[in-house]
């Protein structure tokens, strides 16, 4: 299979497809690899070393899609690049469509098969595309939480661990999926009083086991959310419904009643936010004041530490790459699993939350597939 990789134009995205060592394995496997030239510039992989590995470096994105069966990218196709999609083409990336309802028309329209790492499950019904991002937006939430709460951030000057005699700041998190447990593991190091919020009662034991008293947990429902939003300095939203739009769980009402320079950063954000008054940022300009709170809502986080994020995600998105280039989509139909990471298939929405979130016609992948 020809594959090709562009350069990710998504605003201060410098994470790229394919690593050097994952074209290796494709291409001695006999596929061809087209790489955008300086696709990894970003992250200090150079046009060499892709060469090395056996890739083909391409001058410009056009290039890259005109040569290509297979593209692998990381975020979203942007408009310029949606217009270069056709219906030969499988395209393999994050995409978040629920909330985007643009995108979504414009892979309809193009025919292409769009499979999304975000829905893409394995045997424990866990995501093992998104799991590696989370890990990254999980522990940078804390980060990006605690500079906010620097008085020259907008925030209320707050240092999140505090020093002797004075209290450290609290720190509630929404969510102990995989970006609650990374951001709860990072407030706990710094010293922060954290709260855990979440509806599974087996997922609070599991973190009450890891942290014990170091933390406090609590079932997430509407009493809990009013007792421990307004009491926070810092919110960590990290909520997740597969494949639909995040619930607005956190109101204009909750931030009403925080503190004046208080932070909350909306992990949710690609999925719409789980923050009512959560529009997308960019690293350009991350953070707005609203209701006197500070909101941290960059649409590609991971993308501060591209240089971690691209390698850790090529290590789990790299067998199901592989399966793609072998099988075509032929793969999809022989692994039930790629399978769930369907969500366009030749102008029919494959995904059924996006489906309902977007008001399409649901067509289950199966038989997408088996008609076209």
């Amino acid at each position: 299979m020809r594959i090709g990789v562009p350069k990710e134009i998504k605003n201060h995205e410098y994470r790229v497809g394919l690593i050097p060592a994952a074209v290796l394995e494709l291409t001695r496997r006999g596929h061809q690899v087209f790489i955008e030239s300086g696709a990894g510039e970003g992250i200090s992989i150079s046009n060499e070393h892709y060469t090395d590995a056996g890739a083909t470096i391409a001058s410009s994105a056009e290039k890259v899609f005109a040569n290509s069966d297979m593209i692998v990218k990381v975020k979203e196709p942007q408009a310029v690049e949606r217009a270069m999609l056709e219906e030969r083409h499988i395209l393999f990336t994050y995409l978040h469509l629920a909330p985007d309802p643009e995108q979504t028309r414009e892979l309809v329209e193009s025919g292409a098969t769009c499979v999304a790492y975000e829905t893409v499950t394995d045997a424990a019904g866990r995501l093992p595309l998104l799991a590696p991002m989370s890990e990254v937006a999980g522990r940078l939430s804390i980060q990006a939480g605690a500079h906010c709460l620097e008085k020259a951030s907008g925030g209320c000057g707050m240092l999140l661990g505090g020093v002797p005699g004075v209290s450290p700041a609290k720190v509630a998190v929404i969510g102990g999926g995989v970006v609650g447990y990374n951001a709860t593991r990072m407030a706990v190091g710094l010293g922060a009083r954290v709260v855990v919020l979440d509806r599974n009662l087996d997922v609070l034991r599991h973190l009450d086991a890891l942290f014990g008293s170091q933390i406090e947990t609590a079932h997430s429902n509407t009493d809990a959310l009013a007792q421990h939003i307004p009491t926070a300095d810092l919110v960590i939203g990290g909520v997740l419904v597969r494949g639909a739009a995040a619930p607005k769980l956190v109101t204009r009402e909750h931030l009403r009643a925080m503190r004046p320079g208080s932070v909350v950063v909306d992990v949710a954000i690609d999925q719409g936010g789980c923050f009512e008054t959560s529009h997308a940022t960019t690293h350009d300009e991350p953070t707005y004041i609203e209701e006197s709170v500070v909101h941290y809502c960059v649409a590609n986080m991971p993308g501060a530490v591209a240089r971690t994020s691209t390698f850790a995600l090529n290590h789990a998105t790299l067998p199901f790459t592989v399966r793609l280039a072998e099988h075509g989509r032929d793969a999809l139909l022989r692994d039930s699993h790629l399978l769930n990471g369907l969500n366009v298939h030749r102008g029919m929405v494959t995904c059924e939350e996006v489906a309902q979130d977007l008001n399409y016609q649901y067509v289950a992948p199966e038989q997408a597939l088996a008609t076209s």
